[in-house]
């Protein structure tokens, strides 16, 4: 009994010791102009308790912020929350080609890759940035990402993700994130990757004729990319664009109750045949749409290999079953 009195009274002392620790305080503001506890957005990150069990929220303030953000995967449960989606503004230059400002990087190559062109890296899971614009102004160059997330659970909310080819990399296999009330605009396969996103109720631009999606969905994986009440526009220089291409076979995306601009091709989706080391990639993947509306909505004269899902088909796609996974995340409902 004396043994169980004890045990407890240290896990309240632990507990209480970790919560108030003011090493390690539960919000943080970063400003530039100093008015805040740190002027730059990866100092704030750096000093987050590694592998947290609480969540931290660091808050920014308006300003452009030139730089190469990263979320390391030892750095979990971190809010980036901006003060306002238009004047909070994290932006970077870097796209595959640009030479290494050091000469090379860590494995020794001369030039960024996509990989590692991103302004901002998210790998620690249970991550959420809202109000912010996350930007690559590299221009027409090639590919070039601004947000590179592969981490776990992750939500963007009331965000602009700003760039041109490859602007959202959103890999990898099995990890899931949520699109909340974005804006993303981009030119060539601006959406690509291996990961189970859902996009609601976004804002999606075409800059030039093009693709929109490239997913690459392994496999195992039922979900890809879903996008659910979203509405595609596009810049008066595209008029001829496909909603996707499968960078790899199996590549799934569907869009439900999406509204279709004059951009979007009538055939809807291309196969990709330029990729020789994939041919015929049209046999695995699963490329559909329920109830599209606009122009660009032509589900007759779809693709053959294309399909149109059913209402009962449809209703499988809710948020519980693309994202909540065996540990029943809901990111509408976070505790």
């Amino acid at each position: 009994m004396m043994k169980t009195i004890v045990s407890l009274v240290l896990l309240v002392a632990f507990s209480h010791t970790y919560a108030q620790n003011p090493e390690y305080p539960p919000s943080v503001t970063v400003a530039q102009d100093g008015s805040g506890n740190y002027k730059t957005i990866q100092e704030a990150i750096n000093s987050v308790r590694d592998l947290a069990y609480q969540r931290v929220t660091i808050h920014i303030k308006k300003g452009v912020y030139h730089e190469k953000v990263v979320i390391p995967s030892w750095k979990t449960r971190i809010s980036l929350i901006g003060e306002n989606k238009d004047s909070t503004i994290i932006t970077g230059n870097d796209f595959s080609g640009k030479p290494f400002p050091g000469g090379k990087d860590r494995i020794g190559r001369e030039k960024f890759g996509t990989y590692n062109s991103y302004t901002v890296l998210v790998e620690g899971n249970d991550f959420i940035a809202e109000n912010l614009t996350i930007e690559n102004t590299a221009g027409r160059v090639g590919q070039a990402v601004a947000l590179h997330v592969e981490a776990d659970r992750v939500i963007i909310r009331n965000c602009r993700l700003i760039g041109n080819q490859d602007t959202l990399y959103a890999g990898k296999e099995n990890s899931r994130q949520f699109y909340l009330d974005c804006y993303i605009e981009g030119t060539t396969d601006f959406i690509f990757g291996e990961a189970i996103a859902l996009f609601q109720n976004c804002t999606i631009k075409n800059l030039v004729n093009s693709y929109l999606t490239a997913a690459a969905t392994r496999q195992q994986q039922q979900f890809g990319y879903v996008f659910i009440d979203c509405k595609l526009i596009a810049d008066t220089a595209a008029h001829k664009v496909f909603l996707g291409r499968p960078w790899r076979p199996y590549a799934k995306t569907v869009f439900i109750h999406c509204e279709m601009g004059s951009h979007i091709l009538s055939e809807g989706w291309d196969p990709w045949k330029g990729d020789t080391m994939f041919p015929d990639k049209e046999k695995t993947i699963v490329y559909a749409e329920y109830e599209s509306y606009g122009p660009g909505a032509n589900p007759k004269a779809r693709v053959k290999w294309a399909r149109q899902l059913s209402a009962k088909e449809a209703r499988q796609y809710t948020l519980q079953n693309i994202l909540a996974g065996e540990d029943h995340w809901d990111p509408l409902n976070l505790h």
